[in-house]
């Protein structure tokens, strides 16, 4: 165990999650084949606590949708009975998620300062943030956009050579708490940007005649819980009145066809929307920094997982977005130029057809905004380690995804509006 700890370096965080034990506890995949399984996984739902990764909610699952969901150690051999029973396939993606958990810290690159190929704590990356500008007053800038529920000061970082009348691509990590490959994304972007200034001529190009806004973390309270409290927690941390649940969803938080489709009316649901549009702090900053700068944004990019997916609107509808055909051909494009490293292979195509429903999410709104190239990433994998992607999975993640961006955001500086 002390080996342990050394090894991870961050001992005390490391301590602290292995004190709240995911020991036994399962993840599961089903196909339910018809409406009558489907049935069946909503009553488990609603008789037993079962947090689902894959769709956000059992309200979206369907006839000959892949399901994974977790259960507590205990009612693993119920959950499996009546999976029996009800003549479901399923398989145990995780058979102990403690172990899981403990083997996300895999990287050999373990330091107590930030890495690039760990994953990193709140604190780790607040110190990186202001180093990073520090260190490269001519690309970096940092500002902050707003405070969280918690009152934490949410940073923003601008790269981009000064010029004048400049557009922008918005980009940000770490809607969800638990997607901890999304804040590394968002790290990786910066760091490449500064390394690469001046060598490498795409990304000389980009940052000559664009800036870059990018928001690490906008869910830094439940990023924080993550790591202190609950490894799977999801939503923000305010409180809800009348209600002992805690949070919402960020994701479900927007004024885009808000609380319709896809999300929660219930405090304690995984996809609550919250009390009305923008009611949590993080979705209000995020929201009027983009409305004061919409002149100059005309990318919106959010990272989430997993999944392996690139996504566009519209998300809280099945309409197609006006500039359907061009979208998805930016999609198609962008998946091939990240499969070209490690063949790694992305589903892409509108939300609500592409993988289910979900109103009041970032994306939609931005493009509603009249951001016309607007895209969600949902990073790897596709199952096996879902929000428990082990660090040496970093940096291949980082490297395809980088390669994805840099065609969109160039796509986007040739087709300036």
């Amino acid at each position: 165990m002390w080996a342990l700890l050394i090894l991870i370096g961050a001992a005390s965080v490391s301590a602290h999650l292995q004190d709240l034990s995911f020991d036994g506890q399962k993840v599961f995949r089903v196909i339910p084949q018809n409406d009558e399984q489907v049935e069946t996984l909503n009553l488990l739902a609603s008789i037993m606590e079962v947090d689902f990764w894959q769709p956000d909610s059992v309200t979206l699952v369907r006839p000959k949708m892949q399901v994974d969901f977790r259960v507590e150690a205990e009612k693993s051999f119920e959950v499996e009975g009546l999976l029996e029973e009800s003549g479901m396939d399923y398989h145990v993606l995780i058979d102990n998620l403690q172990a899981a958990l403990d083997a996300q810290f895999d990287s050999k690159a373990r330091t107590v300062s930030h890495s690039y190929e760990k994953y990193n704590n709140w604190d780790t990356i607040v110190a990186w943030t202001a180093d990073i500008a520090a260190q490269n007053p001519d690309l970096v800038s940092r500002s902050v956009i707003g405070k969280t529920y918690e009152g934490r000061p949410m940073y923003l970082l601008k790269l981009g050579k000064s010029g004048s009348d400049k557009k922008a691509i918005f980009l940000d990590c770490g809607f969800h708490a638990r997607e901890w490959i999304s804040p590394a994304f968002c790290q990786w972007f910066v760091k490449e940007a500064v390394e690469n200034y001046g060598k490498d001529t795409v990304m000389t190009t980009l940052l000559d005649k664009l800036d870059f806004y990018v928001l690490p973390v906008v869910n830094i309270d439940g990023y924080v819980y993550t790591w202190t409290n609950d490894r799977m927690w999801r939503k923000t941390r305010s409180k809800n009145a009348g209600s002992a649940c805690r949070g919402t969803d960020p994701n479900r938080n927007f004024d885009a066809g808000w609380c319709t489709i896809g999300a929660s009316k219930s405090p304690c649901s995984a996809t609550y929307c919250g009390s009305a549009p923008e009611s949590e702090k993080e979705a209000k900053a995020l929201a009027d920094f983009i409305r004061q700068h919409l002149s100059t944004i005309k990318a919106y990019l959010t990272i989430h997982s997993y999944s392996q997916l690139l996504l566009f609107p519209y998300s809280y509808t099945y309409n197609l977005p006006s500039n359907y055909q061009e979208l998805n051909s930016i999609a198609r494009a962008a998946s091939k130029e990240l499969a070209s490293l490690y063949n790694t292979k992305y589903t892409y195509g509108p939300g609500a057809e592409t993988i289910y429903p979900a109103a009041g999410g970032s994306d939609d709104w931005a493009y509603d905004q009249g951001i016309k190239y607007s895209f969600t990433f949902e990073l790897r994998d596709t199952g096996k380690h879902g929000f428990l992607l082990p660090e040496s999975q970093i940096k291949p993640t980082c490297e395809e995804t980088l390669l994805a961006v840099k065609y969109i955001a160039n796509y986007v500086l040739e087709h300036l509006y």
